[in-house]
């Protein structure tokens, strides 16, 4: 743990005393339902130095920064849009835990001055830690309200114009040459009637040859299906590598809210006996859960990849690297889906290598002459390493320009958005089983390889 910063604390203030005390009280009673990345927004307060100061401390590791230092706009930005998905977490959990109402209130009163932007924001590796004042919240002023104008105070304009365009069209009925017969003038000069001598028509001159109109040839639509000549002999097709989380907390199941998951991930199993941990795992892990749905609905995403697309397998099962398939094609699909199939978490030394598997994944594809895929499908973030996985998506985006990373979020913690916002990709939190499958088909859809072979 790391101090940020310290400020001077004033002993003779019982107010800010109080606050400090229910601060310290509100980090207590949040920290056991929220994730370790949206704790993190709140740094920890301590009275140090004979309590002449307080400092502020985190668990993050790297060089402080405050928030409006930052001259980077695009990066501010970002940092600011992770900082309200971490409140909005914060938000979410609160109305989904077991607390009194009493407690409800307690949180609610705080969570204003959590959002207070007269709080210093510091910022450590692009994470956003909240330092606070214990002053009066200070929140964004609401929006002026712009009222309508009432109605009386231009209908006098409307019937103005009313009468200026019945004008208009009287006059245009009246003088407009338009649609009016013309005068017929008789003929005075005499009529001199003279033989007229006869002439034989020649049906061949009369007859009026057609007139063809050259029409423009018609674009050809683009092919809705891909032939099976295509497959044979294309060879500069995209490619595509699903990453497979496959780690312990995939077995969680989907029919429990997600306060309640994390209660459980904090459980204090040492105070429990053995029948009811085994009891209490049987719950938590019931069907339908993370990965069996993800399986399936893996299996039915894979048929919907158009056949000219090669598919890779990584999976994250253990440290310190992820394993790795070769390419399958159209026709050895039915071996991949088995490898998915037969998934299960390792017991005992399961983890996520996920900074591996997109390091690996990225480096079998192209992704700069020709369009590439990766596809995550995972609950959480790498646990093997503190290399920046964010870096290396920037990396990636760098050097292979055509790579996009679509990510589908199982858990909806939000913890590597960075790696499909710098690769063009898109993040898909999907936390139920309906959910699941809409986002994946959705993951797929945006990737363009989803035709079928043309029968």
């Amino acid at each position: 743990m790391q101090r940020i910063t310290r400020v001077m604390c004033d002993r003779n203030n019982s107010e800010k005393i109080s606050l400090l005390d229910q601060y310290n009280s509100l980090l207590a009673l949040l920290k056991p339902y929220l994730t370790d990345r949206t704790f993190s927004i709140l740094a920890i307060a301590r009275l140090i130095d004979d309590n002449q100061y307080i400092g502020w401390y985190t668990e993050l590791e790297g060089q402080p920064v405050l928030l409006n230092e930052i001259s980077d706009q695009s990066l501010k930005a970002k940092i600011e849009k992770t900082l309200q998905y971490r409140i909005n977490d914060i938000e979410t959990t609160v109305k989904l835990i077991p607390i009194t109402a009493e407690q409800q209130a307690f949180i609610s009163s705080w969570l204003l001055r959590i959002k207070s932007l007269g709080n210093h924001i510091y910022v450590i590796n692009d994470e956003p830690v909240i330092v606070n004042t214990f002053e009066d919240p200070v929140l964004p002023a609401p929006a002026p309200v712009i009222l309508p104008k009432s109605f009386w105070r231009w209908w006098h304009f409307l019937l103005l114009a009313l009468l200026l365009l019945s004008l208009l069209g009287i006059i245009w009925y009246l003088f407009c040459p338009y649609g009016k017969a013309k005068p017929t003038i008789p003929d005075t000069k005499p009529v001199i009637t003279q033989p007229v001598e006869e002439k034989k028509s020649d049906p061949q001159k009369e007859e009026q040859q057609p007139v063809v109109k050259s029409e423009p040839e018609p674009i050809p639509a683009p092919k809705s299906c891909i032939t099976r000549e295509e497959i044979a002999n294309n060879t500069d097709t995209p490619k595509m590598v699903m990453i497979f989380d496959n780690s312990a907390s995939m077995s969680l199941t989907l029919m429990e809210t997600q306060a309640s998951i994390n209660q459980y991930l904090h459980a204090d199993f040492y105070s429990m006996t053995q029948q009811e941990i085994d009891e209490y795992e049987k719950r938590m892990t019931r069907l339908p859960n993370r990965l069996s749905t993800s399986k399936k609905v893996a299996l039915s995403s894979i048929d919907k990849i158009q056949a000219d697309v090669n598919i890779a397998l990584v999976t994250l099962s253990a440290c310190p690297v992820a394993q790795t398939t070769p390419f399958y094609h159209y026709e050895n699909r039915s071996k991949l889906k088995n490898k998915i199939n037969r998934l299960q978490p390792l017991e005992n030394k399961s983890a996520t290598p996920l900074y591996s598997g997109i390091k690996q994944a990225s480096k079998m594809l192209d992704g700069v002459n020709r369009d590439d895929y990766i596809l995550v499908i995972s609950d959480g973030e790498d646990n093997c390493t503190k290399a920046n996985i964010c870096a290396l998506a920037n990396k990636i985006a760098t050097q292979q320009p055509r790579l996009k990373i679509n990510i589908v979020d199982i858990a909806g913690q939000h913890k590597i958005d960075c790696v499909a916002n710098k690769t063009g990709g898109k993040v898909y939190i999907a936390q139920s089983p309906k959910q699941i499958i809409n986002q994946m088909d959705k993951a797929i859809s945006s990737m363009n390889i989803s035709k079928p072979i043309c029968e």
